[in-house]
C-alpha cells in the first residue's frame, strides 16, 4: 500500500508538475476555445476557403502561361518587295521565286535573294542568285496562331532559350517570396493579399499590351512576385483560422484549385488564336477580386501578436456571428497579449534561434529537393518529344487525386511519417529512371509522370508542415524563406539539365531525396498539436523541451497558480524523507461526482492544502492507482 499511495502522489504531482510548466507558456491557449465557440468550420470558414481558392486559378495561369506563348515557328524572310511587280502572284510563287532552297529541296529560312531592278519575265526566266540575310522581317505561312515568336521576331539569331524565361520567371518568385513573407509579418494578411491581387491585375493583364519582348519579362518578373507573394500569404491566413483536421484539408483543395487553374490556361491556349487574346481574356477574372478589400478577415493570431487585442476580438465576433455562433464574454475577455507585451520578431531571429535556424535549413533542403525533382522530370519529358499539351494535361489531372491521397496520409501518418513516405515514393521513381533501359520509350515516361505525381503530393504536405512549424510572428518570413530554396531548385534544374549528361540530372533527383529524407527527420510532428504564436517558448527552452511542452498543453490549466506551487513545494517534503508516506494518512483524498473532481487533499502532519476543482478528469488515471 505504501507503493501504491507513493504512485499516487508521483503521477498526481507529475501531473501538476506538467500543469505548472505549461502556465508560463500557455497564456494565449484560449484562443483555441475561443475559435471553438466561434465553430471550427462553419459558414466563415467555408467562405474563407472559397475566397483563397478563386485567385489559385488565376496564380496557375500566370504561372504557367509562357509553355503556350511560346510555340514553335517556321520562319520565313518576308519578300513582298516582288509583289510591287505582280500583286497577283501567290505566296508559294512568291516564295519560290525570292528563297533559296536546301539541298533536300525546302526553304531556306533565314536567307533570300537581294531585290533585283528587273521586271518579272526575267526573274522568271533567269532566277536570282546572290543571297543575303533577311532585310524586311519575317513571315509564318505555316503558322496558325500568333506567338511571341512570331510577335517579336526571335528567329534566326534572335532567338532567346524557353530556360531563360523560365530563369526569370523563377527569379521573380524567389524576390517575391521574401518580399511579401516580410510584408505579411510586418503589415498583416489582408493588406498583403491584397497587393498580391494588384500585382496579379497590373501585371497580368498588363502583359498582353507590351510593345517588346524585353516588357514582357518585365511584366513577366512582376506577375511571378504577385503569384508567389499570394500563395505564402494565403496557405498563412488560412492556416491561422483553421484547426485540426480542417485546416490539412483546406490546404489541399486550395492546392487542387491550381490544377484547374491549368485546365483553365489550357483550355484558352487551344481556343485562343493571339497570345495578346490569351492573356486579355484570361486576365478578366482577376478584376473581380478587388471585392477583397471589403470580405477578405485578418487573421485574429496575427492582431494578437501584434498587440491589436480589440481587432482581434472584433473579427472573432464577426466571424461568431457568421457561423451564427456566441462567444462566452469571460472567454473572450480572457484574451490578452501573449507575455503582457507586443511580440517583436525580425528575419534575424532565424539566424540567433536554434529552433528556426534548424527548420529553416531542413525544410530549405526539403523545398530545394522538390522544387528540382519536380522540374527535372518534367524537362526530361520534354527531351523524350512528349508534347506540351501531354505535359500540362496529364501531370495537371494526376495531381488531384494525388493531392487528395495526401489527406488519408496526413491524417492517418501525420506530417512527418507523410512526409518521409513521399520522400522515399519519390527516390524510388528516380532509381527506376535510371536503370530502365532507354528504348522503353513508354515505360521511362510513365515512371516520370508517376515521380511528378508523387511530388505533387509532397508539395501539399510541405507547405501544410512548414506553416504549422513556424509561430504566427514570424510564419509568413519563414514560409518566404524556404519558398527561396524551392525556386533556388528550379533554376537549379533548368540550368544542370541544359549542362550535364541525361542520367545525371535524374540520378541527382535521387541523391537529393535521400538527403532530405534523413533531414526531415530532424523536425518535430505537428498534427494535432497548438500553433505556436510567440517565439518566447524557442528562446527559453531548447527543441527537445519544446515537443514536449507541447503535448503538455491538453493539461487542463482551471487550477490557480499560488495553490499549484504550494502543492508542488509541500510534495517535494514528502519525497525528501519516505518515512512520512508509512505514517501519513493514505494518499490524497479525491471524491468525485460523475466526470468531474470536487477537489483533491494533500495532507503532511502539520500542513494541509487544498486544490480548487478543475472542472475536467484529466487526471483519471492518476487517481485510480489510489486505494
Amino acid at each position: 500500500r505504501q507503493g501504491t499511495s507513493g504512485s499516487s502522489y508521483s503521477c498526481s504531482l507529475d501531473a501538476l508538475l506538467r500543469r505548472l510548466r505549461a502556465m508560463d507558456t500557455k497564456k494565449d491557449d484560449k484562443f483555441a476555445d475561443v475559435l471553438d465557440a466561434v465553430g471550427e468550420f462553419g459558414t466563415f470558414q467555408w467562405r474563407l476557403i472559397v475566397l483563397t481558392f478563386i485567385p489559385n486559378i488565376m496564380s496557375s495561369f500566370f504561372m504557367f502561361a509562357d509553355h503556350f506563348v511560346f510555340s514553335e515557328e517556321k520562319p520565313y524572310c518576308n519578300t513582298s518587295w516582288i509583289l510591287a511587280l505582280d500583286p497577283n502572284l501567290s505566296e508559294a510563287e512568291q516564295m519560290n521565286l525570292t528563297l533559296p532552297r536546301a539541298h533536300n529541296g525546302s526553304f531556306l529560312t533565314c536567307l533570300m535573294y537581294l531585290p533585283v531592278s528587273w521586271d518579272l519575265e526575267s526573274i522568271i526566266q533567269f532566277g536570282l542568285n546572290i543571297t543575303d540575310p533577311c532585310e524586311d522581317g519575317w513571315i509564318y505561312p505555316e503558322s496558325k496562331r500568333r506567338s511571341l515568336i512570331s510577335e517579336f521576331d526571335l528567329v534566326c539569331g534572335k532567338e532567346l532559350d524557353k530556360e531563360t524565361v523560365q530563369t526569370m520567371f523563377m527569379t521573380g518568385q524567389l524576390i517575391g517570396s521574401l518580399i511579401f513573407g516580410l510584408l505579411s509579418d510586418k503589415l498583416g494578411r489582408y493588406p498583403t493579399i491584397l497587393l498580391s491581387l494588384l500585382g496579379l491585375m497590373f501585371f497580368g493583364f498588363g502583359t498582353a499590351f507590351v510593345n517588346s519582348f524585353h516588357q514582357y519579362l518585365f511584366f513577366r518578373f512582376g506577375v511571378s512576385q504577385a503569384v508567389m507573394g499570394y500563395a505564402i500569404v494565403s496557405l498563412t491566413l488560412v492556416t491561422e483560422w483553421l484547426v485540426g483536421e480542417h485546416r490539412a484539408h483546406a490546404v489541399i483543395l486550395e492546392h487542387c484549385f491550381f490544377s484547374v487553374g491549368i485546365m483553365f490556361l489550357m483550355g484558352l491556349a487551344y481556343n485562343l488564336p493571339h497570345w495578346r487574346m490569351l492573356f486579355l481574356v484570361g486576365a478578366v477574372p482577376v478584376f473581380p477580386l478587388i471585392s477583397y478589400i471589403w470580405i477578405l478577415p485578418e487573421s485574429p493570431r496575427w492582431l494578437m501578436m501584434k498587440g491589436k487585442v480589440k481587432e482581434a476580438k472584433e473579427v472573432l465576433c464577426y466571424a461568431a456571428e457568421v457561423n451564427k455562433k456566441t462567444i462566452p464574454l469571460n472567454l473572450l475577455e480572457e484574451l490578452q497579449l501573449p507575455g503582457k507585451k507586443v511580440t517583436k520578431a525580425s528575419v534575424l531571429d532565424f539566424y540567433s534561434n536554434r529552433y528556426l535556424c534548424k527548420v529553416t535549413l531542413v525544410m530549405g533542403c526539403v523545398w530545394l529537393t522538390i522544387s528540382y525533382s519536380y522540374f527535372t522530370l518534367s524537362l526530361k519529358l520534354r527531351d523524350f518529344g512528349v508534347s506540351i499539351h501531354f505535359r500540362q494535361a496529364i501531370p495537371g489531372i494526376l495531381e488531384v487525386p494525388a493531392r487528395l491521397c495526401s489527406i488519408v496520409l496526413l491524417e492517418q501518418m501525420g506530417r512527418k511519417w507523410s512526409l518521409a513516405v513521399i520522400l522515399i515514393q519519390t527516390a524510388f521513381m528516380c532509381f527506376l529512371t535510371l536503370f530502365l533501359p532507354q528504348g522503353l520509350k513508354s515505360a521511362i515516361i510513365l515512371v516520370l509522370v508517376l515521380g511528378q505525381f508523387s511530388l505533387a503530393t509532397s508539395v501539399s504536405v510541405v507547405f501544410l508542415y512548414t506553416a504549422e512549424l513556424f509561430p504566427t510572428i514570424v510564419r509568413s518570413t519563414g514560409l518566404g524563406l524556404v519558398s527561396l530554396a524551392s525556386s533556388g531548385g528550379a533554376i537549379l534544374s533548368l540550368t544542370i539539365i541544359s549542362q550535364l549528361p541525361a542520367l545525371l540530372p535524374i540520378f541527382l533527383c535521387f541523391i537529393s531525396s535521400i538527403a532530405a529524407l534523413c533531414f526531415s527527420a530532424l523536425l518535430p510532428e505537428t498534427q494535432n498539436q497548438l500553433l505556436s504564436d510567440s517565439m518566447e517558448q524557442f528562446s527559453r527552452h531548447s527543441d527537445s523541451s519544446f515537443k514536449k511542452r507541447r503535448n503538455d498543453e491538453d493539461t487542463p490549466d482551471d487550477m490557480s497558480e499560488e495553490v499549484a506551487k504550494n502543492t508542488i513545494h509541500n510534495a517535494q517534503i514528502l519525497r525528501m524523507d519516505s518515512n512520512y508516506y508509512s505514517n501519513a494518512r493514505p494518499g490524497p483524498r479525491l471524491s468525485r461526482v460523475g466526470n468531474e473532481w470536487l477537489g483533491m487533499r494533500l495532507w503532511i502532519p502539520g500542513h494541509e492544502f487544498q486544490a480548487q476543482p478543475s472542472g475536467r478528469g484529466q487526471d483519471q488515471s492518476c487517481s485510480e492507482a489510489s486505494p
